[in-house]
């Protein structure tokens, strides 16, 4: 069985929309990545910190998933990271109103011996030093998977560049690719970001889909139109554990299976945008997972006759 090393927040999250407002709840980059990659047939591990306030009902969840918990320092005496934020009416842009590093200022990784030779890293959004020392702790892993945001542009775009040029996989959003990029094309924008390492570029467009680039070859997948979106934390870090775990699933990094990786992802990003953090993902089941496959193949497949 393949092995998924998932680096990034697992944190609090307290999260304002339209649609309601919550307290404390469970949220971070790889609570999303490793709970969405849970529902392929990979040994996945999770590693980041969290204080001693770290509920245990919330390390049974990621254990029950099959999620292993060797890389998840607990600080004692600390506070986990918390992020706060309130969604605009068209769930597209939001304000964070408050950050608090926590134990995460300090954060130093250490890669579990048993996952040092993982088949897949997945670099969650966290300060490209500590992306670095995850890449520095590994053994040649088959891919490299990095997402990042427009926040460690602004402030480390030398260090990001560092990784950027290690990894095989990036995966940002259209804004963050333009910025990084220089070009406001996304066929521009891809190719430029490509030249800087990675061999694969998904630029990711929330409600309208996702990109994937390759050389010259090109994918697009659609986001399933949906009737209700309670909340959107979360959904490109769900994206993201689709799309490893499924590539960890089948053990095949090509580009054509990198297509089914995309819809994979994209399928599960639109179950975790129904409810509020993770409560959704917390529930999910393979024949719901399934039947919406469907409804993507459907959404998609046509035929035509060329002449």
């Amino acid at each position: 069985m393949s092995k998924l090393l998932i680096v990034g927040t697992v944190a609090f999250d307290a999260i304002e929309t339209p649609f309601g407002k919550t307290d404390k709840i469970l949220g971070g980059a790889a609570t999303y990545i490793g709970l969405s990659a849970a529902n392929f047939k990979a040994k996945s591990a999770i590693v980041s910190v969290v204080g001693d306030d770290f509920p245990q009902e919330h390390i049974n969840l990621l254990q029950r998933n099959n999620i292993n918990l060797e890389g998840l320092e607990v600080v004692n005496g600390g506070d986990t990271f918390f992020w706060s934020g309130r969604y605009h009416n068209d769930m597209n842009t939001r304000d964070t109103l408050d950050t608090q590093l926590n134990v995460l200022a300090d954060f130093q990784p250490v890669v579990p011996d048993d996952f040092k030779n993982a088949d897949i890293v997945m670099l969650g959004n966290l300060h490209p030093a500590v992306q670095l020392s995850v890449i520095n702790q590994v053994n040649k892993p088959k891919l490299i998977v990095l997402d990042t945001m427009n926040f460690w542009m602004d402030t480390t775009l030398d260090l990001l560049k560092e990784v950027i040029e290690k990894v095989d996989v990036i995966t940002i959003n259209d804004e963050e690719a333009r910025q990084l990029s220089g070009e406001y094309s996304l066929v521009k924008a891809a190719r430029i970001i490509s030249e800087m390492g990675p061999k694969y570029v998904v630029i990711k467009k929330g409600e309208h889909g996702a990109l994937l680039f390759h050389g010259n070859e090109m994918f697009f997948a659609p986001a399933l139109p949906l009737e209700e979106v309670f909340d959107p934390t979360g959904a490109g870090d769900t994206f993201a554990g689709g799309f490893t775990g499924y590539l960890a699933e089948t053990k095949d990094t090509s580009f054509e299976n990198m297509k089914n990786a995309i819809i994979y992802g994209s399928n599960l990003a639109s179950f975790c945008v129904e409810k509020f953090g993770t409560e959704k993902m917390q529930e999910l089941d393979i024949k719901a997972v399934n039947d919406r496959l469907k409804q993507f193949k459907s959404l998609t497949q046509f035929e035509i006759n060329l002449t």
